[in-house]
């Protein structure tokens, strides 16, 4: 039975190569080519989707070198929380842990929509039960319960696997259109600037930054790390160019293995089966069969590694009473912070059951929504985040050169911030909405009442608490 321990989360149980596991597994590669880039091609209408990957990537490799200097500095579960409370102030601190709890819950619990969609359908499919998608959602959400409570080292150990195999489709399905492309011709519309900066980009940059969602929660495992202020930038980097090179070649692969001219057509029709029904012709159905099964391993080590993300947010902000200290406890045995763990699979349950009850639909809505509000949110916290940077580093003298703590952050915060702006104005593009539908402000502004409230809440701490306010981001003791 677990019981609470005051010695917090374990300490040096994780390598490189496992923070890279946590990261890229919760990016999800087969997620992202049949879900994502499959949906930015129905939804936008854009054929550019290819590019709008090494665009981003652009974007984020500039960000990932003030965060990753930043890492060498401030070591916090919560890293989002920590960076911002470090460099503008406990309120905004506070604030952005609000921004990033409901970003992460928002893209883990969308997640469970679509795992439930594939999973009911390929059982189906394959002769199995047809039963309701929020029966499937419920006992994968059981299983992460479960690995949620266990060693994070163990967790490592089982999104290794799963990130390894479909990899290794996502490559496959890569080879196999570019060596057997539409019309005989490999063609590079995809990658043409003239394709991607029309009136869908706001919405293919949404759908792109949701894709790369989960990079940076190198960070929040730094306390778990064993040589943190190496390891995460190692892993943040290391992310970032395997997920950047990935997505772009396999966007730009259905683009090649469908044909440019019918690549939106077929994404817009469920019938199509892209990209499993490219991967059958070239290697026949049972890899595609094989493939459509890693879709549904790679959503639920997604699912588990947002899961873990949540779990270590709560615990900082626990641990410093920023929420209530109940949150920082953690397994004595197993060190994970199994209370926060908890917390965040009833939310989940209350959300999945939600939508069941309402009948949403678990694809375009509950996916969809959720992952674009996650998109806001993520968005928003990496601008906050290096501006934090910028004034942190030119604070505190170190080691950094005048790009890593001016230049980068500044080409970091106006890159991000020009996507951030495209992707509220064009919400629509991503939502399948109507350009007056109230989705289109709901959504997004959502980030922004969790900032107010956030901020709200950190003023109160700095005015009734102080001594929990001056320890804001600083980590504390659990007790």
């Amino acid at each position: 039975m677990l019981a609470p321990a005051d010695l917090g989360l374990a300490r040096r149980r994780l390598s490189t190569s496992s923070l890279v596991f946590f990261t890229v597994s919760a990016s999800a590669p087969m997620t992202v080519l049949a879900g994502g880039v499959v949906a930015t091609f129905a939804v936008t209408g854009s054929v550019g989707v290819p590019l709008a990957f090494p665009i981003v990537a652009a974007a984020l490799a500039l960000f990932a070198v003030g965060y990753a200097a930043m890492s060498r500095h401030v070591v916090n579960a919560g890293v989002f929380y920590a960076y911002v409370s470090q460099g503008l102030g406990g309120a905004l601190g506070v604030g952005a842990s609000f921004v990033a709890l409901l970003a992460y819950n928002t893209i883990q619990i969308g997640l469970y929509g679509l795992f439930g969609a594939a999973m009911g359908g390929f059982v189906a499919a394959n002769g199995g039960p047809d039963l309701a998608w929020w029966v499937w959602s419920l006992a994968a959400l059981a299983l992460v319960a479960i690995l949620g409570l266990l060693r994070v080292d163990l967790n490592a150990k089982v999104l290794a696997v799963l990130l390894i195999a479909e990899v290794a489709a996502v490559v496959l399905f890569d080879l196999g259109s570019f060596a057997n492309p539409a019309g005989g011709t490999v063609t590079f519309d995809g990658l043409d600037p003239a394709n991607l900066f029309g009136p869908a980009i706001g919405g293919v940059l949404a759908f792109t930054v949701a894709a790369f969602a989960g990079f940076e929660s190198a960070g929040d495992y730094a306390e778990e790390a064993k040589d943190p202020r190496r390891t995460v930038a190692r892993a943040l980097y290391a992310a970032i160019a395997i997920t950047g090179v990935l997505y772009a070649l396999s966007a730009w692969a259905l683009t090649v293995g469908a044909g440019p001219s019918n690549v939106v057509a077929q994404a817009q029709d469920p019938a199509a089966g892209l990209p499993f029904s490219l991967m059958a012709a070239h290697f026949g159905d049972t890899v595609a069969n094989i493939a459509n099964l890693l879709l549904l391993t790679s959503v639920f080590a997604a699912l588990l590694s947002f899961h873990n993300t949540v779990a270590r947010y709560l615990f900082a902000a626990g641990r410093e009473k920023v929420l209530p200290a109940v949150l920082a406890r953690t397994g004595r045995r197993t060190s994970a912070p199994y209370v926060g763990s908890l917390l965040q699979t009833v939310l989940a349950v209350i959300v999945v059951a939600v939508f069941a009850a309402l009948g949403r639909d678990p694809v375009l809505e509950l996916f969809t929504w959720l992952s674009y509000v996650s998109a806001v949110g993520l968005l928003v916290l990496m601008v906050a985040t290096s501006v934090a940077v910028l004034a942190y580093l030119n604070r505190h003298s170190g080691t950094e050169t005048l790009w890593q703590r001016t230049i980068a952050p500044v080409l970091a915060t106006l890159a991000l911030g020009a996507i951030t702006v495209l992707t509220i104005v064009n919400s629509d593009a991503m939502l399948g909405a109507e350009a007056d539908s109230p989705l289109r402000y709901i959504l997004p502004g959502l980030v922004g009442v969790a900032v107010v409230l956030g901020a709200g809440w950190g003023l109160v701490l700095r005015s009734t608490q102080p001594a929990v306010y001056d320890r804001i981001g600083k980590g504390g003791p659990t007790e």
